[in-house]
């Protein structure tokens, strides 16, 4: 099979079997085929005569030319015992306390089997309601917000990341200010995403200005009213600021609801795009559309319909295989998702099919296109599933379904556009259906170099008009964009747009051309520049609604205090120069503290955490005769050292370390700690206990514990609790598609 590098780096690094000494045990080939044999096998339960060596081959066909791709837990997971072949779930969560603490317990599973979860909190009484089973007042949705936010922190999800959630709060709960604003700091509620859930009654009290109603969901009862358009404006402002709160539209979501006897659908995935009745999971993958744009005899490009058909065919095969195949991690899951057997079929690369093609994105011609390769993907996505149910069945919910008047279907949804991030980079192509966000990276290898990652497409049209250079590349990356090198030809600069070159009207216009022709919905970001206004992102906002877009996720870049991605310099913001003046404070000549000697995968690490009299000031590391990486547990320690005398509060430092995992650590049994960042970390926060006045005993150290001060953190700092770097490699990350992804080893937040 024909990969790039990058893509078999991450392979290797993130999806191929491994035994307990982090050794792999599979080669990049073995993995495509243990998938393909994996999910070939269900074809034995509806067909006796079967033949699923047949099935593997055409399905290893499929993957291996990056034809189409399944969602990351497939990938990792079929054919291996843990066998949880889902990305995401979607769980209630009812107005009572054990139904709460319940649901923190199903998410845990989930996530520990490597699934993110989507959660609407909207059933919970308000924050000081009656409890009439103790006599108290209820402490409200955001409050537990929080405790399932720290529930996901203690739980890593199968060794590879942590759990992503997505929150959701209808417009109309009594609690919807303190919501909007429960991500106003960015270190606060890190492991949701959160989106407000939108009614049509309130955009039409937005556009009139009225007042609308807030409904207390354990009575039903009027609590108050609200100005709609004060509070559209407060959602605009937060998401202004820091990307959050996104928005859905909850009646769309149920005006396509097939399965209204079961329930609303309350909530989504983590990104957004897949709405689910409580305790369904979605069974997602990904056709690769630059593999179905082919060359002409006279050198020209277009779309290869047929192509794109028998893939689809393939697809929709290969995933509701996937829900037989699958290992749910709780037994109502496995029930409600098979009873509607919903997959996500979406797509990659359409932002390298347009370039292929030579239409810009976001042109009326590129719109069009999108329409018309959509609806294609749907018709025969629904072809596929009802060839499906002629042979297996219609999903088992059909006959009181929305779709019992037409031709059984094995699937209740057929389409989502999911966010593709890690899957895009195996693919070697764009991501989803967002535009190229940088066409030129500077990737910094391990001896100091330097390599120039281009964009494939772009490279080929500059190499064959004789303008390619190492030179000019580096300009390109440097300026993030094309748009303004008029040495580069025009044509050429028309055609490859990034990100910020396309405006949010035509962000909007091409998810809402993807939406009119797909089953569930559209993950996608419209990016802002820096110095868009709060207008700006209002008026997407009510363009999405006029277009029939089923929610939105803006990011204004530059808008958080610290940048999720930098191509060349970071402008407009004042903060990172204000953040340059600070100088740490000196150290004191006498510091107290104590040395804890700590097994890491390569030996011992001895680590000193020291403290004066403002707080925990310096840390030191010390390698073992077995070896280990001393100059980057030093480099480590040192930078914490300095942020620790720069007023950085050791919470944050913690939480930044906490959870690195090392190959040669977490491959061995019996470990404390992941990494060497991981053990610095619990030895701050050791100290930082006996400092807040656990006491050693309750550490069963024999250490002094003084309660001190903590040194006040200067409010011109930049946030270190926003994701900026890749907790993975540390290159910056890529927003995209309501995630966060890394271009250089594969880390996503979502998938």
């Amino acid at each position: 099979m024909e990969i790039n590098q990058n893509a078999r780096t991450v392979l290797e690094r993130r999806y191929l079997i491994r035994n307990s000494q982090g050794q792999t045990m599979e080669t990049v080939e073995q993995l495509f085929e243990r998938v393909a044999n994996a999910i070939a096998q269900p074809d034995e339960k509806f067909h006796p005569d079967a033949d699923p060596t047949k099935t593997a081959k055409e399905f290893l066909e499929v993957l291996t030319s990056l034809d189409f791709l399944p969602n990351s837990p497939t990938l990792m997971n079929a054919g291996r015992p843990l066998g949880q072949l889902s990305a995401c779930f979607v769980l209630p969560v009812d107005d009572s306390m054990e139904d709460i603490f319940e649901s923190i317990k199903n998410a845990a599973l989930i996530h520990k089997s490597g699934g993110g979860t989507g959660f609407s909190f909207s059933r919970l009484r308000p924050k000081g309601s009656t409890v009439n089973t103790t006599g108290g007042v209820a402490s409200g949705p955001v409050s537990f917000m929080r405790v399932f936010n720290m529930a996901t922190e203690a739980v890593k999800q199968g060794g590879t990341r942590r759990g992503a959630n997505m929150g959701i709060l209808r417009v109309d709960h009594p609690d919807i200010l303190e919501f909007i604003d429960c991500k106003k700091v960015n270190t606060e509620i890190t492991n949701f995403n959160i989106s407000v859930g939108i009614t049509e009654a309130f955009m039409e009290a937005v556009e009139r200005g009225e007042e609308y109603p807030l409904i207390d969901p354990s009575t039903n009862r009027v609590t108050g009213t609200l100005n709609a358009r004060e509070v559209f404006d407060k959602i605009v402002d937060s998401a202004w600021r820091n990307g959050e709160p996104g928005i859905i539209f909850l009646d769309r979501l149920n005006r396509d609801n097939v399965v209204p006897s079961q329930g609303e659908i309350e909530s989504t995935n983590p990104c957004g795009e897949q709405p689910l009745l409580p305790y369904e999971a979605c069974n997602l993958g990904s056709i690769n559309l630059t593999r179905m744009v082919k060359e002409t005899v006279d050198g020209r490009f277009e779309m290869d319909w047929d192509h794109l058909g028998r893939t689809v065919a393939t697809a929709v095969h290969f995933l509701d295989n996937v829900i037989e195949a699958n290992r749910y991690p709780l037994a109502i899951i496995d029930q409600v998702t098979r009873s509607t057997r919903k997959i996500g079929l979406g797509v990659m690369g359409w932002a390298d099919a347009l370039l292929m093609l030579g239409l810009p994105y976001g042109s009326p011609e590129s719109i069009q296109l999108a329409h018309e390769v959509m609806e294609f993907i749907n018709q025969k996505g629904h072809e596929a599933s009802e060839r499906l149910a002629e042979e297996r069945g219609a999903f088992p919910l059909f006959e009181e379904s929305t779709l019992k008047d037409g031709s059984p279907l094995r699937n209740a949804t057929i389409t989502t556009i999911a966010p593709t991030g890690t899957l895009s980079i195996i693919a070697g192509c764009s991501s989803g259906v967002e535009p190229v966000f940088a066409y030129v990276f500077i990737r910094n290898i391990m001896d100091g170099t330097e390599m120039i990652e281009v964009n494939p497409i772009l490279k080929r049209e500059l190499t064959r008009r004789g303008l390619y250079s190492d030179d000019l590349m580096r300009r390109i990356a440097k300026e993030g964009t094309i748009a303004h090198m008029d040495d580069i030809p025009e044509d050429i600069r028309r055609v490859f747009l990034s990100a910020h070159d396309i405006s949010p009207e035509a962000h909007i216009r091409m998810q809402a051309a993807f939406q009119d022709h797909t089953d569930n919905a559209v993950s996608k970001t419209v990016n802002f520049p820096h110095d868009a206004t709060r207008e700006d992102v209002a008026q997407v906002y009510r363009l999405a609604y006029r277009l029939g877009c089923k929610g939105v996720t803006i990011y204004r870049d530059g808008s958080r205090d610290s940048q999720v991605l930098n191509i060349g310099k970071v402008s407009g913001s004042q903060e990172p120069e204000a953040a340059a003046a600070i100088t740490p404070r000196q150290r004191p000549e006498i510091t107290n503290g104590f040395t804890e000697r700590v097994k890491i995968g390569c030996g011992n690490l001895y680590i000193t955490v020291n403290y004066d009299d403002k707080g925990i000031c310096e840390v030191f590391t010390n390698t073992g005769k077995a070896g280990g990486c001393p100059s980057q547990s030093e480099a480590t320690a040192r930078l914490i050292s300095v942020a620790l005398r720069s007023g950085i509060k050791v919470e944050k430092l913690v939480d930044q370390l906490k959870g690195i995992r090392c190959p040669s650590t977490i491959r061995q049994p019996g470990m404390k700690c992941t990494s060497c960042p991981d053990a610095i970390a619990r030895a701050l926060e050791k100290l930082q206990k006996m400092q807040n006045g656990f006491g050693a005993a309750q550490q069963g150290e024999n250490i002094p514990a003084p309660v001190m001060t903590q040194p006040t953190v200067d409010k011109a700092l930049p946030n270190p609790g926003a994701m900026r770097f890749c907790p993975e490699c540390g290159i910056p990350l890529e927003h995209e598609g309501g995630c966060v992804i890394c271009r250089n080893c594969g880390y996503s937040k979502c998938n």
